[in-house]
């Protein structure tokens, strides 16, 4: 028996990228033995049919490889497995609903998500999410799909239920493990644009600090800049346009943690505006007078969720290989907003 090391890069609750990534690094002293015989010993509730699959699909990787099922490990392998953590089967039920379809392909599916629509089944939610849509969706497509498929395929990401924008899910194991790889290894394109509180001294800059659940407040993410707890983060922005007391920012994701734009702008003291859980739902910047008052919540009104949107999602396609880069409008409810802040901050005197 040796005693290989086997490590866990990546957590379903910390993450808004859907998989993780189970490293198996074996040390000298191992006996060849099938890849599949060997991880059915090493991970917990695996069948030696679903490894195959993994395998056949590229969702195990030997050396940064892909492999055969008859590849025998050996002495300093390193073993890569992609696992994607998605609702149990039972938890997803076919819905009709309107799906925003931005592209399509025998690969992918990328969706334009409205603001207000949670993405996937969980604790208060399952049913009316996005993925029970998108598994009615399937099944028109196919009558014959196995649903206890729909559950396990296609998500790699996610975004906030209060956030809109583009959004892209696999219609085939193969693509999904393709796209999983893309977004661990940080290479795909995502722009995001955000109405935050507040003026910048500079025109653009990075964000950096750990991301991870509040120690106190479970259901809370923040910054930990030292790293002592959650998950390193990286947030690149540049300033779009400046209306005084609020700011209109792009923001570049290197990570995909958990409310990540939306934790990192609050650590900078840059809440997004109306984010009522980071505390950007109420006058952050500005007099509390009553004409600018009753002109911010006109501005709530307008918004009534985090002014935050996916707007750009680039990647390499899974089967043309070929870069491919989707780009979405901008909501009526945060051009509503942006507008009002931009003849506000024109003529400061108008705020009707």
């Amino acid at each position: 028996m040796t005693n290989e090391i086997i490590t866990m890069d990546e957590d379903l609750q910390e993450t808004e990228e859907l998989y993780e990534r189970l490293t198996i690094e074996i040390p000298k002293g191992q006996e060849p033995l099938r890849i599949d015989k060997f991880l059915m010993s090493r991970i917990e509730g695996a069948t030696r049919n679903k490894i195959q699959q993994g395998i056949e699909n590229e969702m195990v990787l030997v050396n940064d490889k892909p492999v055969k099922t008859n590849y025998r490990v050996r002495p300093y392998d390193k073993i890569v497995v992609f696992t994607n953590r998605h609702p149990e089967s039972n938890d997803i039920v076919p819905e009709n609903m309107p799906l925003n379809i931005a592209y399509e392909d025998e690969d992918l599916l990328l969706i334009n998500k409205p603001a207000g629509l949670v993405v996937h089944p969980g604790s208060g939610n399952h049913s009316g999410t996005l993925i029970n849509g998108v598994a009615w969706y399937l099944k028109q497509q196919n009558p014959d799909i196995d649903e206890s498929g729909l559950a396990r395929f296609g998500m790699v990401h996610r975004i906030d239920k209060n956030t809109s924008g583009l959004l892209v899910l696999a219609k085939t194991p193969r693509a999904m493990t393709d796209l999983a790889k893309q977004f661990f290894n940080h290479t795909v394109h995502r722009r995001y644009i955000a109405l935050v509180w507040g003026d910048f001294e500079e025109d653009e800059g990075t964000i950096t600090g750990h991301v991870g659940r509040h120690q106190r407040f479970r259901k809370l993410f923040t910054t930990y800049p030292e790293g002592e707890h959650g998950k390193d983060a990286i947030t690149h922005y540049r300033v779009l346009e400046r209306f005084n007391y609020v700011t209109l920012v792009e923001c570049r994701l290197e990570t995909g943690r958990t409310h990540q734009i939306r934790v990192h702008m609050q650590y900078i003291g840059h809440p997004l505006f109306n984010d009522e859980t980071y505390g950007g739902d109420k006058i952050v910047k500005g007099t509390i007078f009553t004409r600018y008052k009753q002109f911010v919540d006109n501005c709530f009104s307008l918004c009534k969720r985090q002014a935050l949107h996916a707007k750009e999602l680039g990647f390499i396609h899974p089967t043309t290989r070929q870069p491919i880069l989707f780009e979405s409008n901008m909501p009526d409810d945060m051009l509503a907003v942006i507008d009002k802040w931009r003849k506000y901050s024109a003529n400061k005197n108008d705020i009707d």
